[in-house]
This record gives C-alpha cells, sequence and structure tokens, in this order.
C-alpha cells in the first residue's frame, strides 16, 4: 500500500498496512492551516512531514493507536472532541476508560501505553465543535461527531474532493469495537448509519485497506451485522445458564484463542461484558448468583 495525493489531502499509509498498533493518518494541505490527523502511521514517515510543515494536530479519538507519535508534535496545537479529551490528561484516565482493573493488567497496560505509545499527558488542547465546518484555506472540512467506538470520535468530510475519513468505523471483518467504559453498541450502529448516509465518492478509514475509491456498498451491511452475528451467538451459547468466565472461553467475540493472549482474553471480555449488558436491557437475559441465561 502507497501514500497517496487527492487535492490538498494525502492519505499516509501506515507502517504494518495500518494494522494495530499503527494506523493510516491524513494530511491537509490548506493555504492558511496544515494538519495532521491522527499521528501513528510512521515514525518516518511523520517526521518528514513535520519539517514540510504542521500547525495543528487533529485527533479522531483518544485511542493508543492513534496518539503513538504525537510526542513529535508536543508544541502543535491539539484538536479533539471535548468528550474524549479527559485520558490524554493523566494516565490513570486513560487505563479507567477501558475499565483496566486488575491490578497485574493495569501494571502491563501502563508499561505498554507509556513505553510502546510513548504517552505524555497533555495539559491543554482546543476541541473540535460537533458539525462545525473548518476552513483550512482552499480546503474545507465538516466535522462530523460519530459517537459509539468513543464518546467523542469524529469523523471528517471534505466536500471539496468528496472525500469522508471513517476513523475507526474501518469496515474490516472484525467488526465494529465498542468495548470501552463509554462505547455504545446503540451509538456505533447510529454512527455507522450516519456515515453510510454520506454522500463522499472516496473513503478513508484508519486501518487495514484503508482507502475505497469506490462506494464500500455491502460492506457498510457485513460491518453492521457483525454487531447481531455476536449478538446471536451469545443467545445461542445461553440456552443455560455461564458465568462470565464460562462464556469468555468460548472465544464467541474472536473464534479462537490469538496472541499475545493477555490483551486478547482483555478485549474478549470487555466485549463480551458490553453485549450482555446490552441484552439485558433488552430483556432478551437475564442474570441470578452470577450466572447469564437467555429469557
Amino acid at each position: 500500500m502507497e501514500d497517496r495525493q487527492f487535492g490538498r489531502i494525502r492519505f499516509v499509509c501506515g507502517d504494518n498496512n495500518g494494522k494495530y498498533p499503527f494506523n493510516h493518518s491524513l494530511y491537509l494541505q490548506g493555504d492558511r492551516s496544515r494538519v495532521i490527523i491522527d499521528p501513528a502511521c510512521s515514525l518516518e514517515k511523520l517526521t518528514r512531514l513535520k519539517d514540510e510543515g504542521v500547525d495543528y494536530v487533529w485527533l479522531s479519538h483518544w485511542h493508543e493507536d492513534h496518539i503513538r507519535y504525537i510526542d513529535l508534535f508536543e508544541n502543535h496545537s491539539l484538536q479533539i472532541s471535548r468528550r474524549d479529551f479527559p485520558p490524554l490528561t493523566d494516565i490513570n484516565i486513560f487505563l479507567d476508560w477501558y475499565d483496566i482493573k486488575i491490578p497485574q493488567e493495569r501494571s502491563n497496560w501502563k508499561r505498554i501505553i507509556l513505553e510502546v505509545f510513548n504517552f505524555r499527558p497533555r495539559c491543554e488542547a482546543n476541541f473540535l465543535e460537533d458539525g462545525a465546518t473548518v476552513d483550512l484555506g482552499g480546503l474545507t472540512v465538516q466535522v462530523l461527531p460519530t459517537p459509539g467506538h468513543t464518546p467523542g470520535h469524529l469523523s471528517f468530510f471534505f466536500p471539496e474532493e468528496g472525500l469522508l475519513f471513517l476513523g475507526d468505523y474501518d469496515l474490516t471483518s472484525f467488526g465494529p469495537w465498542y468495548g470501552d467504559v463509554y462505547s455504545d453498541i446503540d451509538e456505533t450502529i447510529k454512527s455507522i448509519h450516519k456515515l453510510k448516509a454520506v454522500p463522499a465518492r472516496k473513503w478513508f478509514a484508519s486501518h487495514d485497506t484503508g482507502l475505497f475509491e469506490e462506494n464500500p456498498g455491502r460492506l457498510w451491511d457485513d460491518y453492521e451485522n457483525v454487531i447481531y452475528e455476536r449478538e446471536n451467538k451469545l443467545l445461542a451459547f445461553l440456552e443455560k445458564p455461564k458465568t462470565i468466565a464460562e462464556i469468555c472461553a468460548a472465544w464467541l467475540i474472536y473464534g479462537r484463542p490469538r496472541e499475545p493472549k493477555e490483551m486478547y482474553e482483555f478485549n474478549e471480555r470487555v466485549l463480551v461484558r458490553k453485549h450482555l449488558e446490552y441484552l439485558q436491557r433488552q430483556d432478551k437475559i437475564v442474570s441470578e448468583d452470577e450466572r447469564y441465561v437467555k429469557a
């Protein structure tokens, strides 16, 4: 995969084809302002872009794989949704938003966030307002609130070029992520529908394929349907009462154990919990004595 230029917008391909722990970034070249969106693609590429000129750093959301090299731009203005700023102010808030409570897990993740993702607390930021239109000089950006993945996740539409930046609504076969404390399944579904309706001609995503030069078409439905497939698997598994440990051991989300074990066990657990909470609100399952069963 190669970097691509579309008018004043550069798609900057991430290392490892944009797979976690990297992403794909965007470089916006306005007459008045130059912006890097999600500086976590490549240390080498971002260093070159800094030399070309960067005035602002925009974040689609707070996750570690979108801030990996933000320390390169520590003297640049940071812009993000107000709702997603708190985790960037303190490592403990960062870990709290992931609901990492077990001491050993918390210690491991703290080390990773600090050492691998170069986390440094940010005391100040400017906030991108929902629905705002930003004129960078010959390049207009519409700020689209797309919560669910995180409460303040933002997508960006560039009407002159007909380009839509999806952020982490990345249309991968794995499906959406909504495992954080403040993630929300209903909001995720609404945001997918919102993005699908935007009259774009090209689509950028933060990971994997990254660039779609034709309408993703069926991928929109496939991506959303992963949510319902997870739900159906869980309901089928809960014909008889199960504890959370028993549910997670079945690997209904990831299909099988994966490495690194600690990371994927955590991911499986938080996504299972989200679905259990979601199904309970819909009265599709009930719980008793720390066991869950289909209603």
